[in-house]
C-alpha cells in the first residue's frame, strides 16, 4: 500500500546498495540520525511521565521537544526516502510500461514533482522569512525560526535526490530539470494570467500523478496551483505544514508505528500464529480463523496492511493451503484480512482522524474516544471475515486436535507480545498517560521485549536498521500530510464545506439517504486516494455535513475508516492488490478476481456498522 510500504515497482537502485565513500558514509550517518531522533521522541515523553509521577512536574519543554523532533523526523524521513526512489506514489503504471514508454513516463512524473518540491522549498524558506522578525523563542533559548527551517532545507534535499534519480541516463535528467525549470519560469514570470493556467495545470498534474509523482508532490502540487490562481502567497502551505505536523497528538502517529516494526522484525509473527492455531485449529475453517486474528493484531499497530500482508503472507499461505484452502481462496482471504485492525486501537488511522476531526468545524474527538468507538466494529469485520473463511474451508481437512498444554505452552512463550495492546490501552484509558506517553511507552516495551526478552533483535545490528526503516517510511507519510492540509485549507478558504453543508441539507431529506451517499462516495474516495491523504483532505468537507445532519462524529470516523478499508482492495489505489501480487508473485488479475468475495464481505460490515450506530456509539458513551 502507498502508505507505509516502498514503491515496489522502483524498489532500491541494486548500486546503491554497494555504495562506498561519502556517499555511503552519507547514507549510514543519515540511517543513524533518524535511529537517534526516534530514540529521543520516545524517550522524552516517558522521562516526562515518570518525573511527573514522582516529583508532580514533569520535564520542561517535553511536549515542544517531541512536537520539534516529530517535524525533524518527518523531513529528514521524506530526505531518506527521496535517496532510496521509495517516495510514497499511488500509481501503478510504471509497472506496466515498457522501454522509452516507461522513461518517459519517469521524466515527466519527476520533472513535475521536482518543479513542485522546488516551489515548496521556497514557499518555506517565504514563511521563515516572514516569522523572523517576530522573535519568537521555542525553548531553552532557541529561536523558533531555526526548528522552522528544516521545511525549506528539508524540501531543497528532496529536490536534489529527485532530480539525482528523474531518469536512468543522464540525458533524461537533463530533461526532467528543464521540464521543472519551466514549470518553475512560468509560475515567476507569469507570461498568462494565472487565473487562465489553473486548469490546464491541474490537468498536467492529474498526468503526472498517473505516471507516478509522489503523492506529497501531487497535493502540494494541487496546492500551489490553487493559491498561484487566486494570487494568494504559498508561504501558507508552509504555514499549515508546520501546524499540522506539530501537533500535540501527532507524535503518537511515528511512535506507535515503531512498536509495530519492533513486532513484525522480530520473531512476534511466528510467536502469534502459533498461539492462535493453538486456539482455533481444531476448529473447522480454524486456519481462516488464525489469518483473521493474526493479521487484525499486526495491522493495529503497524497501521499499515501492506506491512501485514509482508510479515505474515510467507507464514500463513503454507498454513492454509495444506488445510486444503484454494490457492484463489489464500491469496483472497490473505489480501483482504490485511486491512483488519484498521479500527482497532491503537491504529494509526484512527488517531489521524480525531485530531483532523478535532481541527473541524464543531467536532470534539479525543483519541480515547474513537478508540473506544471501534473496538466493536473491529470484531464485526474480523467476525464476519473469519465466517466466510470457515464456509470456505474443505470438509474433508484434517482437524488438528485441541492440545491444551501445546497451547498453554504457544501462549507462554508470547505472553510478552500478548500483553502489548494491554500496556498500551492500559497506559492511555487507565490515566497513567497522554496518548503519546502511552504511544512511547508502547514502543519502549516493544523494544524491550524484542531485543532483552526475546533477543530477536540485536540492539547495535537490527534495532538500528529497523528504526531506520520505520523513519523512513514515517517521513513519507508526514510528507504527505504535511502538504495536504494545506490543499485541505484551500478547499475550506472556497467555502467548500459551506456549500457542500448548504446542498445536503436542501437535497437530503434523510439521515439514512446521506448515510447511503456518504457510503457511495467514500468508496470512490477510498479507489482514487491513500487513507492518509482521505484523511486530511475529505474529513473537513464531510464532519461539518455530518454534524448538520445529526450524525455523530465518532460513529462518522468509524464509518468513514470502514469504507477505507474497503479502498485497499479497490483498483487502482488498491495496494493490498498490488502489495499481494508482489509477495505472492501472482499476476494482479487474479489478486483483483480473488478479492472479491472479501470485498463483498468487508462491504456487508460495511453497512452494517453504518446502519446500526450502537455498534460505534454504545462504548464512548458508557466509558463517558
Amino acid at each position: 500500500m502507498p502508505e507505509l510500504v516502498p514503491d515496489v515497482h522502483r524498489g532500491i537502485d541494486p548500486a546503491d546498495q554497494s555504495l562506498s565513500g561519502w556517499r555511503g558514509k552519507l547514507r549510514t550517518g543519515e540511517n543513524l540520525l533518524i535511529t537517534v531522533v526516534l530514540l529521543a521522541m520516545m524517550l522524552v515523553p516517558i522521562l516526562n511521565s515518570v518525573l511527573r509521577k514522582l516529583f508532580g512536574t514533569g520535564l520542561s519543554g517535553s511536549s515542544v521537544i517531541t512536537q520539534s523532533l516529530v517535524l525533524v523526523v518527518g523531513m529528514l524521513g521524506g530526505a531518506v526516502a527521496a535517496r532510496d526512489g521509495r517516495l510514497l506514489s499511488l500509481s501503478t503504471v510504471r509497472g506496466v510500461l515498457k522501454g522509452r514508454w516507461k522513461e518517459a513516463a519517469l521524466v515527466y512524473s519527476n520533472g513535475f514533482a521536482l518543479a513542485v518540491t522546488v516551489l515548496l522549498a521556497a514557499a518555506g524558506l517565504m514563511y521563515v522569512r516572514s516569522v523572523r522578525p517576530l522573535g519568537k523563542v521555542l525553548l531553552y533559548g532557541v529561536p523558533e525560526w531555526v526548528l522552522q527551517m528544516v521545511l525549506p532545507v528539508g524540501f531543497a534535499v528532496i529536490a536534489i535526490r529527485i532530480a539525482w534519480r528523474a531518469a536512468s541516463g543522464k540525458i533524461g535528467v537533463g530533461i526532467a530539470i528543464g521540464i521543472a525549470a519551466a514549470i518553475i519560469a512560468i509560475g515567476v514570470f507569469q507570461p498568462v494570467l494565472p487565473e487562465n493556467l489553473v486548469v490546464p495545470a491541474l490537468g498536467l498534474l492529474v498526468i503526472a500523478a498517473a505516471l507516478g509523482a509522489p503523492i506529497f508532490s501531487v497535493l502540494g502540487g494541487a496546492a500551489v496551483i490553487l493559491f498561484w490562481g487566486e494570487y494568494s502567497p504559498i508561504s501558507s502551505i508552509a504555514l499549515d505544514h508546520y501546524q499540522m505536523v506539530v501537533n500535540p497528538s501527532l507524535a503518537a502517529i511515528p511512535l506507535f508505528t515503531l512498536a509495530g516494526y519492533f513486532l513484525a522484525e522480530g520473531g512476534a509473527s511466528r510467536r502469534l500464529i502459533a498461539v492462535f492455531q493453538g486456539l482455533v485449529g481444531g476448529l473447522r475453517g480454524g486456519p481462516a480463523i488464525l489469518t483473521a486474528l493474526v493479521c487484525a493484531f499486526f495491522t493495529s499497530f503497524t497501521g499499515a496492511s501492506g506491512v501485514t500482508i509482508l510479515a505474515l503472507g510467507g507464514l500463513l499461505m503454507p498454513v492454509l493451503l495444506s488445510a486444503g484452502y484454494s490457492e484463489r481462496n489464500t491469496v483472497g482471504l490473505l489480501t483482504g484480512a490485511g486491512s483488519l485492525g484498521l479500527l482497532f486501537p491503537p491504529a494509526l488511522p484512527m488517531i489521524l482522524y480525531a485530531i483532523v476531526a478535532s481541527q473541524s468545524l464543531g467536532a470534539g474527538v479525543s483519541i480515547e474516544e474513537i478508540f473506544l468507538g471501534g473496538l466493536i466494529p473491529s470484531f464485526v469485520l474480523v467476525a464476519l471475515v473469519a465466517a466466510w473463511g470457515v464456509a470456505q474451508a474443505p470438509k474433508s481437512a484434517e482437524k488438528i486436535p485441541f492440545d491444551a498444554a501445546a497451547t498453554g505452552r504457544a501462549a507462554w512463550e508470547a505472553k510478552w507480545e500478548l500483553l502489548l495492546p494491554v500496556v498500551a490501552l492500559v497506559s492511555l484509558f487507565g490515566g497513567f498517560a497522554t496518548p503519546v506517553e502511552a504511544a512511547a511507552l508502547t514502543a519502549l516495551y516493544a523494544l524491550v521485549v524484542e531485543t532483552v526478552i526475546y533477543r530477536d533483535l540485536k540492539p547495535f545490528r537490527d534495532v538500528p536498521r529497523v528504526m531506520a526503516e520505520c523513519g523512513l517510511l514515517v517521513g513519507g507519510v508526514l510528507l504527505i500530510l504535511g502538504v495536504a492540509i494545506g490543499f485541505t485549507n484551500y478547499l475550506v478558504f472556497a467555502q467548500v464545506p459551506d456549500l457542500a453543508v448548504e446542498w445536503v441539507q436542501a437535497n437530503v431529506e434523510s439521515r439514512w439517504k446521506f448515510l447511503l451517499m456518504l457510503n457511495a462516495f467514500l468508496l470512490v474516495v477510498g479507489a482514487l486516494m491513500d487513507i492518509y491523504s482521505a484523511i486530511v483532505v475529505v474529513v473537513p468537507l464531510i464532519v461539518p455535513v455530518g454534524i448538520a445532519m445529526g450524525i455523530n462524529p465518532i460513529h462518522l470516523g468509524i464509518i468513514f475508516l470502514a469504507n477505507m478499508e474497503l479502498g485497499y482492495l479497490t483498483p487502482p489505489v488498491g495496494m493490498n492488490l498490488f502489495l499481494s501480487a508482489y509477495r505472492f508473485d501472482k499476476p494482479v488479475p487474479m489478486v483483483m478476481r480473488s478479492v472479491i468475495p472479501m470485498f463483498v464481505v468487508l462491504l456487508i460490515g460495511v453497512l452494517l456498522i453504518t446502519y446500526i450506530p450502537a455498534l460505534t456509539t454504545t462504548l464512548p458513551e458508557w466509558f463517558r
